[in-house]
């Protein structure tokens, strides 16, 4: 495999990318994206196997969602059935996507136990008083330090095994060491989205608020809207984008790349 090296502005171009993807076909990758949160939520509402079937179905989820966003890309819907685009790669490769699944509900468990350990440490049944919320950010900080391995590992992991025939170990791995040589486009990337997500709407929530309250309370419907109907179909997007970018288009690599045995 081949990983591209990109620079740091690159996180930026994924949402702006993200962006114009969803201008292309926005009814589809918005249903896209909807269906996506819907069949997470109906899981996570599955009594007692909810939550460790999750896991277990997240990569296949994330293929179905990247195989729309390509099929979108590269213009062959409706040519081409929305069933036929959507299931690109699953059956083939069915058996390492579900040890995939399997691997990830371990990952989760490990970060979810970890989570449940540093919740004990702090009674909130009374309020929290300052020193408390610094031992919660620190707790917070370390939780998110702890998984942000596991995101790695994953991000690329499902799209390697469906869509390059890599094996499930080997997905990992590459997915972690591709991750981990472009932290820089993933720090922008978060750093945007943070702006783009949270800060700019909460400035103008806050400024808005200082005028009149009538007039926030509509504007606070309409960023909800916003966030719901563009950014998170720019999300699921950027996921797709951030792929092609370091695996799919290697064949334009800058010469700075890296090359794992296959």
């Amino acid at each position: 495999m081949i990983a591209r090296q990109l620079p740091a502005r690159q996180g930026v171009l994924w949402l702006i990318g993200g962006f114009m993807l969803l201008r292309r076909n926005p009814p589809f990758i918005t249903a896209l994206t909807f269906a996506y949160f819907l069949v997470v939520i109906l899981i996570n509402l599955i009594p007692t196997v909810g939550p460790f079937l999750l896991p277990l179905a997240l990569p296949v989820l994330v293929v179905m969602l990247a195989n729309g966003c390509r099929a979108i890309e590269q213009g062959r819907l409706p040519g081409m059935s929305v069933g036929t685009a959507l299931t690109e790669g699953l059956a083939a490769h069915r058996l390492p996507l579900m040890r995939l699944g399997g691997v990830h509900l371990l990952a989760s468990a490990v970060v979810a136990l970890v989570g449940f350990g540093m919740g004990t440490k702090i009674d909130l049944s009374d309020g929290m008083n300052p020193e408390e919320a610094v031992a919660l950010l620190g707790d917070m900080a370390l939780l998110l330090a702890i998984a942000s391995p596991f995101l790695m590992a994953f991000w690329f992991a499902p799209l390697l095994v469906a869509w390059d025939g890599v094996s499930t170990g080997k997905s990992v791995f590459f997915s972690f060491v591709a991750s981990w040589r472009n932290w820089r486009p993933f720090a922008v990337y978060g750093l945007a989205l943070g702006l783009v997500g949270v800060v700019l709407p909460g400035l103008i929530l806050v400024i808005v608020g200082a005028i009149s309250t009538p007039l926030l309370n509509v504007l606070s419907v309409v960023l909800r809207m916003l966030l719901l109907f563009v950014l998170a179909p720019v999300l699921m997007a950027s996921v797709y984008l951030s792929y092609r970018d370091v695996f799919a288009a290697a064949d334009i690599a800058e010469p700075d790349v890296v090359t794992p045995d296959e």
